[in-house]
């Protein structure tokens, strides 16, 4: 029986929302298992959260600092051989950058980092030491989103020619970080969430599908970027139109005041012949629409998809999966990796994809010019 590859964590203690679901998706397909742990900023409380996760008392951490030196003196057989980051923000690079540069591979939440300056200075990082480097831009794990991404390169509807995504949610519709919300409290926080709010959040999220799904990069931006809930720090609206290199023209909207909204990311797809959508409150269905075809419904499990999309469906068709599984797909696809560099084989190229440091800078570069955008009168900026 293989050995479970080892991970340590940093952040996702009590009261943490994110680390809980990194947990569950790294424990997913047996290949992880948590052996370490920096839980929280707090080092009472991040020991507090390591006895209730099970870790051993002599591998919880007070500081991200301290778990890093000490695993590394371990025995190799022992330590462990990635770190997750499931912190805010302002706690991404610090811990990512002390990780890589004694040798340790890094899986990190979403976004990058707290700047864009950060953001390069990782992924200078990561280039000089080799190693390996994922972010959890988890919705690019679904199946259906895999199967719209090889219909589009191709070229099944042609050149494309409009992309509209949209991400709305509602939950930020009243002040609520006034009253300690800990989730909202950081995320509208400059001081740890950066320059941008929603489009920081949840905004970042649809530049990546967009580019992911069309493989086409983001040339240049038009950005209308509010804050509509009184007394609140950071954005929580925006709309932004985007020019791609191909010359296609595309449509994002970001929202967090959308009252009665979930988590309703979306995008559309069009191109000469036809296009497609795609829902992550319905996520195992693409709709794909022809000029001059029947509509036809893809199926998450189906026969009629690409070995991508099907390398990543965990079940038979009509059983639903979820954010649960498309994360884990990251983890699986960066615990693949990780292994194969281990132990020195070549990885199957069906389980290499996953974002890594470079979508991550693509995606800070986004967050830093939509915010200029929104401020200036030039309005059109380049990406």
């Amino acid at each position: 029986m293989k050995r479970k590859l080892r991970m340590g964590m940093v952040g996702g203690g009590q009261g943490a929302f994110i680390g809980a679901v990194h947990r569950m998706a790294a424990a997913l397909d047996g290949e992880i298992e948590l052996v370490c742990g920096a839980f929280s900023s707090d080092p009472e409380r991040s020991k507090a959260s390591a006895a209730e996760l099970g870790i051993s008392s002599d591998r919880a951490y007070g500081t991200f600092e301290e778990m890093i030196k000490r695993e590394r003196r371990l025995h190799p057989d022992k330590r462990m051989q990635f770190v997750s980051i499931v912190t805010p923000n302002h706690v991404h690079f610090a811990p990512a950058k002390m990780a890589l540069e004694n040798g340790f591979h890094v899986i990190c939440d979403k976004p990058l980092a707290f700047s864009l300056k950060e953001a390069l200075a990782l992924e200078k990082i990561v280039e000089k030491t080799g190693l390996i480097f994922a972010l959890t831009h988890n919705y690019t794990g679904y199946p259906m989103v895999k199967q719209a991404r090889q219909m589009v390169l191709n070229r099944e509807f042609g050149e494309i020619r409009k992309v509209v995504v949209e991400y709305p949610q509602g939950w930020l519709s009243k002040f609520i970080e006034k009253d300690g919300q800990k989730q909202a409290a950081w995320r509208t926080d400059p001081t740890r969430s950066g320059i941008a709010g929603a489009m920081g959040d949840i905004g970042s999220h649809a530049e990546n599908l967009a580019e992911y799904i069309t493989g086409l990069k983001i040339t240049e931006l038009c950005a209308d970027i509010s804050i509509v809930v009184p007394g609140r720090l950071l954005d929580d609206d925006g709309n932004v139109l985007l020019r791609f290199e191909n010359g296609a023209r595309g449509v994002l909207h970001a929202s967090q005041i959308a009252a009665g909204e979930e988590n309703d990311l979306n995008i559309r797809v069009y191109g000469e012949l036809g296009g497609l959508h795609w829902r992550q409150m319905e996520p195992n269905t693409l709709i794909v629409k022809w000029l001059d075809k029947p509509m036809q419904h893809y199926r998450t499990g189906g026969s009629n998809l690409y070995p991508a999309s099907v390398a990543h469906a965990r079940i038979p068709a009509g059983h639903p999966e979820g954010y649960l599984e498309a994360f884990a797909n990251i983890y699986r696809n960066f615990a693949h990796c990780v292994r194969a560099r281990i132990e020195g084989w070549e990885p199957n190229p069906l389980y290499t994809d996953f974002p890594t440091v470079k979508d991550g800078v693509r995606g800070m570069r986004f967050i830093e010019r939509v915010i200029y955008s929104g401020k200036s009168k030039q309005k059109w900026v380049s990406f």
